[in-house]
């Protein structure tokens, strides 16, 4: 069974940094793409980065270019979304998700899913 652990959320001001972990656990090969998604109070989910297990391609939304770094631990099956230089609008749930094949940040791609972590950009 596929289970994602999402962590690192928390309150920090505009400007400074996070650093988001999703532990996964279940999975059977390298063949997987790992995804962060985000969702703030009344706004749609919104795709950010997301990351192939199998080769390290990355892809990031718009929004969070040159502000956000996606990395993996494929010994641990960890992914890691470094935030920098946060702005307000970045407050949000934010989730990991995962499957077998492309990276893609289309929630539709994906069957596997963590609980979110809550960041908080915030004077």
């Amino acid at each position: 069974e596929v289970q994602l652990q999402a962590s690192g959320g928390g309150l920090v001001q505009p400007g400074k940094s996070l650093r988001l972990s999703c532990a996964a656990s279940g999975l059977t090969s390298d063949d997987y793409a790992i995804a962060w998604f985000r969702q703030a109070p009344g706004k749609e989910r919104e795709g950010v980065s997301c990351i192939s297990l199998n080769g390290g391609k990355t892809y990031y939304a718009d929004s969070v270019k040159g502000r956000f770094t996606i990395s993996s631990d494929n010994a641990k099956n960890t992914v890691y979304l470094q935030m920098n230089s946060l702005k307000p609008e970045d407050t949000a749930n934010f989730y990991c998700a995962t499957d077998e094949g492309r990276c893609s940040l289309w929630d539709g791609t994906y069957r596997y899913w963590g609980q979110g972590t809550q960041v908080t950009v915030s004077s």
